[in-house]
C-alpha cells in the first residue's frame, strides 16, 4: 500500500495501461490510507469511497476491453476537491452550518473536466468557512491539522486539500485561491501550490467569496503533479464571463536546471524585511543562492506599493463577500431557522447559519459599501489595487519571474492567532499582491527548515505566462529537491 500511495499522478495513467497495477488496486490504497490517518488530522469532511472506487472500476473496464486511455489525461488519478466547489450529488458545505446538508444538482465546471479526464475523485476537503481564513480553523466542523506536526495548522483555506496531499491521501487536488488560500498552504505542508492568472480557469460552481479575485488552483507532490492537474481544468467556459478563451498549453519540463541558466529573477526587497521566521529567511535565501550558482541572475527590484496590500485586500474581498453571500438567506440558498415574521427568518437564518469570521467580514464589507463611504474607502482601494498590479507591470519589464517566500512564517501553531486577526491576516503578506494583480503563482518547497517544519518558495510570472512559471518552477524542483512526505 505505501508504494501505490507514492506513486506520482503523472506516471499513473501509462502504469495502469502497462498493467503494473490497476486503478481500483490504486483507489483503495489512498482509501485504506485516508481511513487509517485522517482521523487524526482532519483532512477530508466527505470519503466518497463509493464513488471513487466506481469511477476506479470504469477506468479499468476499458483497460480490459483494450481500450487506449490516451483520451483520459487523469485516467485512475486519485484527486481531492475543496468543498466550495460543486459536486453533482456529493455534498457541498463550504465548512458552513449554512450549507451543511446541500447536495448539489450538477458539477462545477473543473469537476467535470476532472472526471471527463478520467479522474478517481476521492472527497471534499475542509476549509476555513466560505475560504475565509488562513489556518483552516474557521471551519464549522473541525480543524485541520499539519501532517508535519498535529499540533500546527496547515495554513488555509486550502488547508485540507493541501493536507490531504502532504499526508498522501491522495495525488493531487484542487483548492481555491482569493489571496493566497492554496500557496500558503502549500509552503506550510511541503507541497506544490499552483495559481493560475486570474480567468485561466473557470470559476462555474465555485462557490464565490470574492469574484474578482477567486481563482481555482491546484496542489500536487510535484510541479509535474500540480501542472498536469492545471492542464486538465484550464481552458474557456462560456458560463463563466471571466474565463478567457486562450489555449492550454502543456509545459516543457525537458530543461530541468539548464532552464534556469540566463533566467532573470527579481528579488523585491519589500518582502525580505522584518517580521519573517529565521527558517523562511534562510530557506528562501539558500535557494535563491543556489539559481544564481546554477547562471541565474539576481536582480534587486523595488515593489513600493506592496506595504498596501493587506489594508486593500481586506476592503476589496469582504466587500464582494458581502454581496455575494446575500444570496444564504434561507430563502434562494442556505438552511432556514424559522420565525414568526420575514425579517426575523432573515436574521436568525444567517446569525446561526454563519460563523464568526464570515460575519465579520460580512460587515466589513457592507460598511465599505455603504452609502458616504463607498467612493472613500472601497473606490481608494480599488485604485490602489491599480497601483500594486502597475508594480508586477513595471518589474516584469525587467525581470523574467519575481521569486518571494511564500509564507512570513512556517506553521504556526493551532490556536495561535484566533483571537488576533491582524497576525491571522499577516500570514498572507507576501501572497495577496499577486491576487490582487490577477498574475500566475507557485509555491515550491525549499526543503524543511531548523524546526523541522516545510519552507515554500513563491515564484510569480507576468500574465499567461503559466507555461514558462512552470517550466521554471520545475528547474527550481529539480535543483532543490523534494521535501517527501511527513
Amino acid at each position: 500500500m505505501a508504494a501505490l500511495t507514492s506513486v506520482e499522478a503523472v506516471t499513473t495513467p501509462r502504469r495502469i495501461a502497462a498493467g503494473e497495477f490497476t486503478a481500483t488496486a490504486l483507489c483503495r490504497a489512498f482509501l485504506d490510507r485516508t481511513a487509517a490517518n485522517d482521523p487524526g488530522i482532519g483532512a477530508f469532511l466527505t470519503v466518497d469511497a463509493e464513488g471513487a472506487l466506481a469511477a476506479a472500476a470504469s477506468i479499468d473496464a476499458r483497460v480490459a476491453r483494450g481500450e487506449s486511455l490516451d483520451a483520459l489525461p487523469l485516467a485512475g488519478v486519485v484527486v481531492a476537491v475543496k468543498d466550495n466547489l460543486a459536486t453533482r450529488g456529493l455534498r457541498t458545505t463550504c465548512a458552513s452550518k449554512m450549507l451543511a446538508d446541500y447536495i448539489p444538482p450538477y458539477d462545477a465546471h473543473v469537476v467535470g473536466r476532472l472526471r471527463a479526464a478520467g479522474a478517481v475523485i476521492i472527497g471534499k476537503t475542509n476549509l476555513d468557512e466560505f475560504a475565509m481564513g488562513s489556518s483552516t480553523e474557521n471551519s464549522a466542523f473541525f480543524s485541520t491539522c499539519n501532517p508535519w506536526d498535529r499540533t500546527r495548522t496547515p495554513g488555509g483555506s486550502s488547508g485540507g486539500s493541501a493536507a490531504a496531499v502532504a499526508a498522501r491521501f491522495c495525488q493531487v487536488a484542487l483548492g481555491s485561491d482569493t489571496g493566497g488560500s492554496v500557496r500558503q498552504p502549500a509552503a506550510l505542508t511541503g507541497v506544490v501550490g499552483f495559481k493560475p492568472t486570474y480567468g485561466r480557469v473557470s470559476r462555474y460552481g465555485l462557490v464565490a467569496f470574492a469574484s474578482s479575485l477567486d481563482v481555482v488552483a491546484q496542489f500536487g507532490a510535484t510541479v509535474a503533479d500540480a501542472a498536469l492537474l492545471f492542464e486538465a481544468v484550464a481552458g474557456a467556459d462560456p458560463r463563466d464571463a471571466t474565463c478567457v478563451e486562450r489555449p492550454v498549453e502543456r509545459p516543457d519540463f525537458t530543461r530541468g536546471v539548464a532552464g534556469l541558466r540566463g533566467l532573470r529573477v527579481g528579488i523585491p526587497r519589500e518582502y525580505f524585511r522584518d517580521g519573517l521566521d529565521a527558517d523562511v529567511r534562510e530557506g528562501v535565501r539558500a535557494a535563491l543562492d543556489a539559481l544564481a550558482r546554477e547562471g541565474a541572475s539576481l536582480v534587486d527590484l523595488s515593489m513600493p506599493h506592496t506595504a498596501a496590500a493587506i489594508a486593500t485586500y481586506y476592503v476589496l474581498a469582504p466587500a464582494e463577500a458581502s454581496s455575494n453571500l446575500a444570496r444564504f438567506d434561507g430563502v434562494r440558498f442556505g438552511r432556514r431557522v424559522e420565525a414568526a415574521e420575514l425579517l426575523g427568518m432573515y436574521g436568525a437564518t444567517r446569525e446561526r447559519g454563519f460563523g464568526a469570521e464570515v460575519k465579520q467580514r460580512i460587515l466589513l464589507g457592507t460598511f465599505a459599501l455603504s452609502a458616504g463611504y463607498s467612493d472613500a474607502i472601497y473606490g481608494k482601494a480599488q485604485r490602489v489595487r491599480t497601483l500594486i498590479a502597475r508594480d508586477f507591470t513595471e518589474a516584469f519589464a525587467q525581470v523574467d519571474v519575481i521569486a518571494t517566500p511564500t509564507s512570513p512564517t512556517v506553521a504556526f501553531k493551532l490556536g495561535a492567532r484566533t483571537t488576533d486577526p491582524l497576525a491571522m491576516y499577516l500570514a498572507d503578506a507576501c501572497t495577496l499582491p499577486p491576487s490582487l494583480a490577477g498574475v500566475p503563482a507557485i509555491s515550491v518547497p525549499t526543503g524543511l527548515g531548523r524546526s523541522g517544519l516545510p519552507v515554500g518558495i513563491q515564484l510569480v510570472g507576468p500574465v499567461f505566462s503559466e507555461v514558462r512559471l512552470l517550466a521554471v518552477a520545475h528547474g527550481v524542483e529539480s535543483l532543490l529537491g523534494r521535501v517527501g512526505a511527513p
